[in-house]
């Protein structure tokens, strides 16, 4: 790899070491808590969101200059949230007239270190102004710091609005996305609603290991422990696999006969997971939830083989993506808060439908 594009370890390594959390201590910032913590990034946050929610006004820069953007995002998914937000990007860089290069990759899951590292090289070598990745596990963590030491392109980190307390004196431009933890939250006050037993025995599924898992999974754990009527009765990682998915929730059937209630952390697992229940002939006694409220989700929700899910307002995602780089690219970073968080609404199969279509028409404005 030639020198100029080699990722600065050394630093990395110094960045690392610099912070040491106590024992137990979570390595992130809530998004709550960093939002008390940083007040004015509450200011910036609410200016920055009123935008969002409206059109953007044409691009009147005093350059013609080609903004540069590279965008890595996991596939093999069948969330449609990535490639909606990939479509929501490019329709608010078209309705600013900005001039533009969005080159988008996609990484398959547990793809080995080496492997994204030689991406990462290649995206490199384009000189990209602006990278948009994900940040989930400790593997994503090093490579980061690592691109954060480079100082260049700015980075703008989706799917997680928990900021990293290591990379307090050097954050990204922009962690963006919908905060999980406030997602399971509106999910944990309306499951206990749908149950039909006082005693509910639940399998906890979650995706692969990391962040996510721990703020959607592990969270509604901490979050239903309160609660004497609901018992956790297993937990397990699918890695997104839907064979692994579907041989679990069978096995569990079988062993935990009184099990009603399946919490699917993701909208592969809550898939896979109906089909388990259909094929064992349980899909009218157990709960099932889903996580995002895609069009997958929404169209299980519609036959009634779904019974709730927390609906990201998708397109936002997408969007404040747009507007931060536009703000930026105009010279007005100090507008960016430093992280971003779309809003949620909980559809269970008694959401009427007319506040669904109003739902979806605002989610998915961009992408539809």
């Amino acid at each position: 790899m030639p020198t100029s594009t080699r990722l600065a370890c050394g630093l990395a390594i110094m960045l690392f070491l610099s912070w040491r959390g106590h024992a137990g201590e979570s390595p992130y910032w809530s998004l709550q808590d960093y939002l008390a913590r940083f007040p004015d990034q509450q200011i910036r946050l609410e200016a920055f969101s009123q935008g969002i929610r409206t059109p953007a006004p044409p691009w009147q820069g005093a350059t013609d200059e080609e903004v540069r953007i590279a965008m890595v995002s996991p596939g093999g998914q069948l969330s449609d949230y990535w490639r909606r937000n990939r479509k929501s990007i490019l329709a608010r860089l078209e309705e600013m007239t900005i001039p533009y290069r969005l080159d988008c990759y996609f990484t398959p899951p547990h793809s080995p270190m080496r492997e994204q590292e030689r991406l990462l090289a290649d995206i490199l070598e384009q000189d990209p102004d602006y990278l948009i990745l994900t940040l989930d596990t400790r593997r994503h963590q090093v490579l980061i710091e690592k691109l954060l030491a480079r100082g260049r392109p700015k980075l703008i980190l989706q799917n997680i609005t928990t900021p990293l307390k290591l990379w307090q004196q050097r954050q990204p431009l922009l962690y963006v996305g919908f905060d999980h933890a406030q997602g399971t939250q509106q999910l944990a006050t309306t499951l206990p609603t749908l149950t039909t037993t006082q005693t509910v025995h639940y399998l906890m599924l979650y995706g692969t290991r990391g962040h996510v898992s721990q703020a959607r999974g592990d969270e509604f754990i901490r979050l239903m422990s309160a609660n004497p009527n609901f018992h956790l009765r297993q937990r397990a990682y699918t890695n997104l696999d839907p064979e692994r998915t579907r041989t679990l929730v069978l096995q569990a059937l079988s062993e935990i006969p009184e099990l009603n209630l399946i919490y699917a952390s993701t909208t592969d697992i809550a898939l896979a997971s109906i089909e388990a229940l259909e094929q064992a002939g349980r899909d009218d006694d157990v709960i099932i939830n889903g996580w995002g409220g895609g069009q997958d989700e929404l169209e299980a929700l519609r036959q009634g083989r779904l019974d709730l899910t927390v609906m990201r307002m998708n397109d936002d995602s997408g969007v404040a993506i747009a507007d931060a780089i536009r703000l930026d690219w105009e010279g007005n970073s100090g507008a960016i808060p430093h992280v971003y968080s779309g809003e949620f609404a909980v559809i269970t199969q008694e959401t009427p439908e007319a506040e669904l279509e109003r739902l979806k028409a605002y989610a998915f404005r961009y992408s539809h």
